[in-house]
């Protein structure tokens, strides 16, 4: 499998996402070394809901993506949903929070905190 290929079935994470969340670990004392753990739950008005928490560490099953010193881990059912996401934050007049730029989402709800495909 090519490079690109593997890249196209991970997330991605912006640089202003990165410094987000390793600012809200540092003011919720949440050690370094814990990942991010990125993932879908049904529910929500267009029927699927983004989840995001802190984990110690993978589970079996997961997949652990690393950028900037940060671990991103993702189950596999998720990763089938979020396979090209892009994760940003925004602190702009539209709100302030998490965004996923999902290219799988064939439609999303006005809030952006759910989706279907």
């Amino acid at each position: 499998m090519s490079e690109q290929a593997i890249l196209q079935n991970e997330i991605d994470i912006t640089e202003k996402a990165i410094k987000q969340i390793k600012r809200i670990k540092e003011e919720n004392n949440i050690p370094a070394e814990y990942g991010l753990r990125i993932g879908v739950k049904g529910g929500g008005c267009s029927g699927l809901t983004y989840q995001l928490g802190f984990d110690a560490e993978p589970k079996e099953m997961d997949t652990v993506i690393e950028k900037e010193g940060l671990k991103l881990f993702v189950d596999g059912k998720s990763l089938f949903y979020l396979s090209g996401t892009i994760l940003d934050f925004s602190d702009g007049l539209n709100g302030k929070g998490f965004v996923f730029n999902n290219p799988n989402a064939t439609k999303t709800c006005g809030c952006g905190e759910s989706f279907g495909v």
